[in-house]
């Protein structure tokens, strides 16, 4: 008897049994949104054109994509219109008493920029080591040589997995002819 009463009051805590249903209008729009874009992507199919010797074309992925969203877009209206919400949830480790690190978002920013703007100059291979060193130190890292050692195998490793694996050229900037 105690384990009723305890989940009657549990659930009158979080708006259920003594108070009012009232609507989730944020769920209502997320359950639109699924079926408008859903609908798009439906649309978006029927308008490509496929060849006579390929039987599945094009179109099979982006119907039943599209069609996932729509089914869901409605599932999830259906369930808000019942008065089902999602569980509240426990918090996340952040201290919301703290500001934003904008420090570390213009590292990032710079990073990134610096990424774009010689990508083609220096090849992915040496970017993409930049790229990781410089985002480990602006996140914290204080260990610059293994970061670069680190990114250095991952921007090579990855160079050559799109080029031997997926047949797609990285650039190789400065090192064509070396990669």
């Amino acid at each position: 008897m105690s384990d009723v009463s305890s989940f009657d009051s549990a659930q009158a805590d979080l708006g259920g049994a003594d108070q009012p249903a009232t609507s989730d209008k944020a769920q209502f729009g997320l359950a639109a949104v699924l079926v408008l874009i859903g609908g798009y992507t439906l649309y978006d199919a029927s308008t490509l054109r496929v060849g006579f010797g390929d039987p599945v074309g094009p179109r099979a992925f982006p119907y039943a994509i599209g069609s996932v969203m729509v089914v869901l877009g409605i599932l999830l209206a259906v369930a808000t219109a019942r008065g089902d919400r999602g569980e509240v949830e426990g918090g996340e480790d952040v201290d919301l008493s703290q500001r934003a690190d904008w420090v570390t978002v213009l590292k990032l920013v710079g990073i990134l920029v610096f990424t774009i703007a010689t990508i083609d100059w220096l090849g992915w291979a040496i970017t993409g080591a930049v790229l990781f060193a410089g985002a480990a130190w602006a996140l914290g890292s204080r260990t610059l040589i293994r970061d670069a050692l680190v990114g250095a195998v991952l921007s090579v490793g990855s160079w050559y997995a799109f080029y031997s694996g997926l047949g797609i050229a990285l650039s190789p900037g400065i090192l064509d002819g070396i990669l």
